[in-house]
């Protein structure tokens, strides 16, 4: 899950200077790239309680900007200019409705590693056993809904291709409706990016700090600030990996290795469910059913099949980066008992 984060923070570092800054200034990438790695891993020093109120804020500005894109794409069909026909559309798929709704299952799990990154932050929370639990299904029901609307919204009011070629596709809902400055939505858009990014950003560090503080990676990653008690050293490492990985990949290789890594991950979390299922535990806990964790781990196996090869080269080597230095640690505690 820590490859997981600092991936999708490449992918949307580099997504950040795509079409939606476009709009506003044009600046080389790798520029832009490296400024906003470096503005966001200030704000995540600065503190839990600094980056989740931005994150509040972020959150409002971006779902106004989704309900934007589902009020405008209504308007697009109503006045004849938009197609609903092509919610039916296959586009250039050639193996049939199953394969088609397979690939795009694929590329839905990238919404995921934001409802993946919440559990990671879940214990700076009050009550969190009563609490994370509606938090995340009531976010998986909204998120759900949300982008089920501004999917079909986009797909009827634009056509696919432009859609597919365009690295901003919301805003070219935006132009073919008119009336709206693009302007606007590109700020909308930018929030959003930033947003996700944030939260992916502190996740990671959280997650390398909790994991060289039991001794999974270098004791270095525990130095926090003295003031803040921020985790200044894996944020600082945290971040110049994103920014190496930005720097040698586009967003389109970085958001699929991120969703090969989501697989495995999810695919280790349905199994290991089916392992803990043998443990006792004193206090009242949720139990799912073992035909959920089977069918996870199975529908995770599945989706990997429509992965690309050269996805699945990057992905190897970063999971065996991590099965490395897993093995370290094993060793190093098999040593100290």
């Amino acid at each position: 899950m820590l490859a997981a984060g600092v991936v999708s923070v490449a992918a949307l570092a580099r997504g950040f200077g795509g079409d939606y800054l476009t709009e506003f200034v044009t600046l080389p990438v790798v520029l832009v790239t490296i400024v906003f790695l470096v503005l966001l891993a200030l704000l995540n020093a600065r503190g839990i309680s600094e980056s989740t109120r931005a994150n509040v804020v972020a959150t409002v500005i971006e779902v106004g900007g989704l309900l934007l894109v589902i009020g405008l794409g209504v308007w697009i069909v109503l006045r004849g200019d938009g197609n609903p026909g092509r919610l039916t559309e296959l586009g250039t798929s050639r193996e049939g409705p199953a394969a088609a709704v397979l690939s795009g299952a694929v590329l839905a799990y990238y919404s995921f590693v934001g409802f993946e990154t919440s559990v990671n932050v879940a214990e700076e929370t009050r009550e969190p056993r009563r609490s994370y639990p509606r938090a995340l299904f009531g976010a998986l029901l909204t998120a759900g809904a949300v982008y089920a609307l501004v999917g079909a919204a986009a797909s009827a009011a634009v056509p696919q291709q432009k859609l597919t070629d365009s690295s901003g596709p919301l805003l070219e809902v935006v132009r073919a409706a008119g009336g709206v400055p693009p302007g606007l939505f590109g700020v909308v858009a930018l929030v959003a990016v930033a947003n996700g990014a944030l939260l992916t950003g502190i996740m990671s560090s959280r997650l390398a700090y909790g994991m060289a503080r039991d001794g999974l990676l270098p004791r270095f990653l525990t130095k926090v600030l003295p003031g803040r008690r921020t985790p200044w050293a894996a944020i600082s490492t945290t971040t110049a990996l994103s920014l190496l990985l930005a720097l040698t990949g586009d967003v389109s290789t970085l958001a699929s290795t991120l969703v090969l890594l989501l697989l495995v991950v999810f695919f280790l979390v349905n199994t290991s469910l089916l392992v803990l299922r043998r443990d006792t535990t004193p206090g009242p806990h949720f139990r799912v059913p073992t035909a959920v964790p089977v069918l996870g781990a199975l529908s995770c196996v599945l989706l990997a099949t429509r992965i690309e090869h050269d996805v699945w080269l990057r992905g190897l080597i970063v999971l065996a980066v991590g099965g490395g230095l897993g093995a370290v640690a094993a060793s190093r505690s098999r040593r100290a008992s």
